[in-house]
């Protein structure tokens, strides 16, 4: 079992800039993708940024967030600059290892105007 344990949510300007950490519980291997979904209300939940193997992307985060990984601290990170209205959401670490995915337990953004 690995718990996920998130950080650095809160309120925020238009414009403004806002750094998320999740910490895993254990060590993690380099290539599992672990990355950052995020659920307004009313809307589905939605990948924002992944690191594994490979680096993505939503298209509407390209060019403001950055996702990093610190493996062996078992952290990765969301830089979010530029951040905008509509990317106020509840963010949530994910963790897929073989198959068995992990969640955090959410953290609150929220961007004013």
């Amino acid at each position: 079992q690995v718990q996920l344990v998130e950080s650095g949510g809160g309120l925020v300007q238009a414009g403004g800039s806002l750094i998320l950490s999740c910490a895993a519980s254990r060590s993690i291997f380099s290539i599992s993708p672990m990355g950052w979904y995020r659920q307004a209300p009313g809307n589905q939940r939605e990948l924002v940024a992944t690191s594994g193997s490979r680096t993505r992307y939503t298209d509407s985060v390209k060019g403001r967030f950055t996702i990093s990984r610190d493996n062996a601290k078992n952290t990765v990170y969301l830089q979010m600059n530029s951040l905008q209205p509509e990317d106020t959401a509840v963010y949530y670490c994910n963790l897929n290892i073989f198959g068995k995915e992990y969640w955090g337990q959410g953290t609150q953004v929220t961007v004013s105007s």
